[in-house]
């Protein structure tokens, strides 16, 4: 059924939207070592993109909303190849390089801004209600994906061209797959040719009832930031942004410089938390799904995304008092991968209650998570400093267990009755 090809390549532009992100922490430690930058230093860069994607979630859900994923995903895709083949022109003589290379990831951020709230509309306007879990955990499994395979990717190109030929592959690749997507996807179903009229009967029945007094307007963003499940779920995903970006953008650097791992070995043991991810989105939706159909969004959604964020909160703790290097990337992994198992009920839900405004309201909820992750980003290489890194890795476990209890306060069909 056409539906999932659609989920399907939102799975490709997820995996290759966390390529063009990852790859400045893999190659890192190159950057580092040509422009004399420090750790602090490489976690403002960091955290400029994540600031930059953080601060335009909500503008950029509100223009998918206004024309549309496929236009503004495929001309999303154009601005991240410019802003990553932008970095290659540097060089130690320019005047401001650590500024000018901040406002190039922040701007980065601003185009991959778009990304997630406009699959979600996609979700929104494709995916009966009961398939949603499964369908953003194929999309979410793109991000454990591309950021698993990212370091053997770069690594590659590191030993092979140097850091800056691994990102114009980066923006390469992302330029083929945004072609595709224009030529593949539409905005709704009733507008594509390749749709069956069972398909189209079948998506139509299944998505969830407008709210009769507003139709399908557009939510007035007071309405969004005063909604209690909105700021609630916001929260939740904060606290699991802060440790998904832990994984993100320094676990590479972590195992290589703290635990001692050669550059091969790195590359290696640092797939496992995006692996991990990867599985854990997938099996998350499919549970979430399964679970819902029988007891209701409230159990199969918040109830499973709660014990899920626990367990992370459990596994990234134990992590730090691991010895081996290898057995606590295998703990820490499982950290990750049980993180994960709750990501599609961030999206589920959010779509649930933005309806026609699932781009906006998931991008108020996705601006949560991205500022736990610019926080993080900087954060970490300090607290590591000031505390050591297993101090880093304890408050993201704290924030995981603050995330669990806040999803009991969620009801996603407070908005049906």
């Amino acid at each position: 059924m056409f539906r999932w090809i659609l989920v399907g390549w939102m799975f490709v532009i997820s995996a290759i939207a966390y390529l063009d992100r990852v790859n400045l922490s893999i190659a890192g430690r190159a950057i580092e070592e040509e422009f004399h930058f420090s750790d602090i230093q490489l976690g403002y860069i960091l955290s400029a993109f994540v600031l930059g994607y953080a601060l335009f979630q909500a503008p950029g859900g509100r223009i998918a909303d206004r024309f549309g994923p496929r236009l503004v995903l495929s001309l999303g895709v154009v601005w991240w190849a410019v802003f990553t083949v932008l970095i290659t022109l540097l060089s130690i003589q320019l005047t401001a390089l650590l500024t000018t290379l901040i406002a190039i990831r922040f701007a980065l951020g601003i185009g991959e801004a778009v990304v997630y709230p406009s699959s979600n509309c996609v979700v929104s306007a494709w995916i009966p209600s009961t398939e949603r879990g499964i369908a953003n955990g194929i999309i979410f499994a793109g991000v454990g994906f591309g950021a698993g395979v990212t370091p053997r990717l770069i690594v590659y190109f590191l030993e092979h061209g140097g850091w800056r030929a691994s990102f114009w592959a980066s923006a390469t690749i992302g330029l083929a797959a945004g072609a595709i997507w224009f030529f593949l996807a539409r905005d709704r179903p009733r507008q594509h040719p390749w749709v069956s009229p069972q398909e189209l009967a079948y998506i139509e029945a299944g998505l969830p009832r407008e709210d009769p007094k507003l139709g399908p307007a557009k939510l007035k963003w007071r309405v969004i930031f005063s909604n209690r499940d909105v700021l609630a779920v916001g929260f939740s995903y904060f606290c699991f942004g802060y440790t998904a970006y832990i994984f993100l953008s320094w676990f590479f650097i972590y195992l290589n410089k703290v635990r001692g791992l050669d550059l091969k070995s790195s590359s290696y043991y640092s797939m496992l938390p995006f692996l991990a991810m990867a599985l854990g989105s997938t099996l998350g939706g499919w549970l979430s799904d399964a679970i819902t159909k029988k007891h209701g969004k409230k159990i199969g959604r918040c109830r499973l995304a709660s014990i899920a964020v626990a367990f992370a909160a459990l596994f990234v703790a134990l992590g730090t008092q691991v010895e081996s290097a290898r057995v606590a990337s295998f703990v820490l992994a499982a950290g990750a991968g049980t993180l994960y198992i709750a990501q599609s009920s961030f999206w589920s839900v959010s779509a649930d209650i933005g309806k026609s405004s699932a781009g906006s309201v998931s991008g108020v909820i996705n601006m949560g998570a991205q500022f736990g992750g610019a926080l993080t980003s900087s954060l970490t290489p300090w607290i590591a400093k000031e505390f050591g890194w297993s101090a880093s890795f304890l408050v993201a476990s704290a924030l995981c267990l603050a995330g669990s209890l806040t999803w009991l306060l969620v009801d996603p069909d407070r908005g049906e009755r």
